[in-house]
C-alpha cells in the first residue's frame, strides 16, 4: 500500500522523471526510442502527464538531477556579423561609427563646432534604475519643469547649442554639474555663489525632482537642470570654451575589471570637458575609490590642456563643497575620498 502511494505521489509530482540505467550528461538529447531512458510512464499513453511529458521530451529537455537542460542546439542563436571599425582606421571620421579613443587621421582643431563631437563611443556610465516620484515631486515637477528643466533625447537633437543667457537670463560664469545625484552638494554650492549659473545633469528622475523640491523650498534662481546623458549634452550641447567649471563628484566606479571601460572619466572625456572649459577654467573631481582615483589622476595629467591645481593656485569658481549622505556613508566605511582639482592653461 506504502509502495502504491508512493508511486502515485511521484506522478503527480515530478511528471517528467526519467529512469535512468546509467548517468546522462546534461547536453545529451534524451528521445523517447533512446535505449539508455525509459520514461515511467507510457509515452502512447493518453494520461495528460504523459502527453505533456512526450511534448517536453521533444522539445529537448529533461530532467537530470533536479535541473531542466536543453540540447545545446536549441538553446543557442546563430550570431549576428558585426563590423567594427578600429579607431586608427582611415576611413574613422565623422561618418563612421563613433569610437572611445579620438580619431588621429581626421582629429578637428581644439575649440572648433567638431571638436569632441561625433568622435567617442556612447558610453553608459550609469545604471538603470526606475522609482516613481511622490505625489508632492510630481506636482512640483508638473509646475517647475518646463521652465527650469530640460529632458535631452539624442534621437530628437535639432542641433542647435544651448543658450545658457537666454536659459538664466542673464549672462554670467557657467558651471556644469555631472551626476547631481539628489541635489545635496549643487544646491549648497548654489547659494553660496550666487553670481554664477550652475547646470546639474542627471539620469536619474527623482533625484532631480527632489532637487527642484529643495529649489522650489530655499527659493535659488541660479540653477537649471537636464534629465539625460551627460556625455551627450558636452557633446551635442554644449559650446567649445563655454564653461567655467566642470564637477564631477563620485561618479560610479564600476570597481570590476570588465566593467572599467564603462567609466565615466576616461581619456577622452576628459579631452572633451577640457575642449569645453575657458582658459583658467576649472575641473573638479572627487571619489572615494582608491583605484578609480590612481584613473582619474593618470588622466587628467595626461590631457595636455590641464594643469594640476595646489593650494595657491587662484580658481575662478569656489572648491569647498558640503558633506553629503553619500560621503558620510563612505567615511564611516573607512574609504578616504580624493579631491583632484585641474585648470586649463590659458
Amino acid at each position: 500500500m506504502l509502495v502504491l502511494l508512493f508511486r502515485v505521489q511521484s506522478l503527480f509530482h515530478y511528471p517528467t522523471r526519467l529512469v535512468c540505467r546509467r548517468p546522462i550528461t546534461p547536453h545529451r538529447m534524451v528521445t523517447p526510442s533512446s535505449p539508455r531512458c525509459e520514461p515511467s510512464l507510457p509515452v502512447e499513453s493518453n494520461c495528460w502527464i504523459s502527453i505533456w511529458t512526450r511534448d517536453r521530451l521533444r522539445q529537448g529537455f529533461i530532467r537530470h538531477h533536479g535541473q531542466m537542460h536543453a540540447q545545446p542546439e536549441m538553446r543557442l542563436r546563430p550570431a549576428t556579423p558585426v563590423t567594427v571599425r578600429s579607431p586608427a582606421s582611415p576611413n574613422c571620421g565623422a561618418d563612421s561609427y563613433p569610437s572611445l579613443e579620438p580619431c588621429e587621421t581626421n582629429r578637428p582643431e581644439p575649440g572648433s563646432e567638431q571638436s569632441g563631437a561625433a568622435r567617442y563611443l556612447p558610453v553608459i556610465a550609469f545604471r538603470t534604475r526606475h522609482s516613481a516620484l511622490s505625489q508632492a515631486q510630481r506636482q512640483t515637477w508638473e509646475r517647475l519643469w518646463p521652465e527650469i528643466g530640460i529632458s535631452v533625447v539624442p534621437q530628437t537633437r535639432s542641433g542647435e547649442r544651448l543658450d545658457t543667457d537666454a536659459w538664466f537670463g542673464r549672462s554670467a560664469p557657467v558651471v556644469l554639474e555631472i551626476g547631481c545625484g539628489s541635489g545635496t552638494a549643487t544646491l549648497a554650492m548654489a547659494q553660496h555663489e550666487p553670481d554664477i549659473d550652475v547646470i546639474a545633469v542627471e539620469v536619474y528622475r527623482r533625484g532631480l525632482a527632489q532637487l527642484l523640491c529643495a529649489i522650489n523650498r530655499d527659493q535659488v534662481h541660479n540653477i537649471r537642470m537636464i534629465h539625460g546623458n551627460a556625455l551627450y549634452l558636452l557633446q551635442h550641447l554644449i559650446a567649445p570654451m563655454s564653461l567655467t567649471g566642470v564637477r564631477v563628484f563620485f561618479p560610479d566606479p564600476w570597481p570590476k575589471a570588465r566593467h572599467h571601460k564603462r567609466r565615466l572619466l576616461q581619456p577622452a572625456t576628459v579631452e572633451l570637458i577640457a575642449d569645453r572649459l575657458l582658459p583658467g577654467g576649472v575641473l573638479h573631481t572627487a571619489t572615494d575609490h582608491p583605484d578609480y582615483a590612481e584613473q582619474i589622476a593618470e588622466v587628467g595629467d595626461g590631457e595636455p590642456l590641464l594643469s594640476r591645481a595646489d593650494g595657491s593656485t587662484q580658481l575662478p569658481i569656489a572648491t569647498v563643497r558640503p558633506t553629503t549622505k553619500y560621503e558620510t556613508k563612505a567615511q564611516h566605511a573607512g574609504n578616504i575620498v580624493t579631491e583632484l582639482i585641474w585648470k586649463k592653461r590659458s
